[in-house]
């Protein structure tokens, strides 16, 4: 992974961790229901993209890791089983 990559993701994460710190502290106050629902589905909207960020670079690097720069039946099939258990 890239550097430039790595220190994105671990910046989300800590932005994604101090937002979950809000939520926890939300429950604590008894905020409405609707408002800390609202926050959870901005931390999960977070944490799909940086998902999809590492998804994407793995996805660069199995295909640019073989000789030929040509993605073989089992790299396609590797990024299609991590991108299904993504998704779930």
């Amino acid at each position: 992974m890239m550097d430039n990559l790595r220190n994105d993701i671990l910046m989300r994460l800590r932005t994604i961790k101090g937002h979950i710190a809000g939520i926890e502290k939300m429950v604590e106050e008894e905020k409405s229901c609707e408002e800390i629902l609202l926050q959870i589905a901005a931390v999960r909207a977070s944490l799909e993209k940086v998902g999809m960020s590492i998804i994407q670079e793995h996805a660069k690097d199995c295909i640019l890791a073989s000789e030929d720069g040509k993605a073989t039946y089992e790299d396609v099939q590797r990024i299609i089983n991590l991108l299904v258990k993504f998704a779930k």
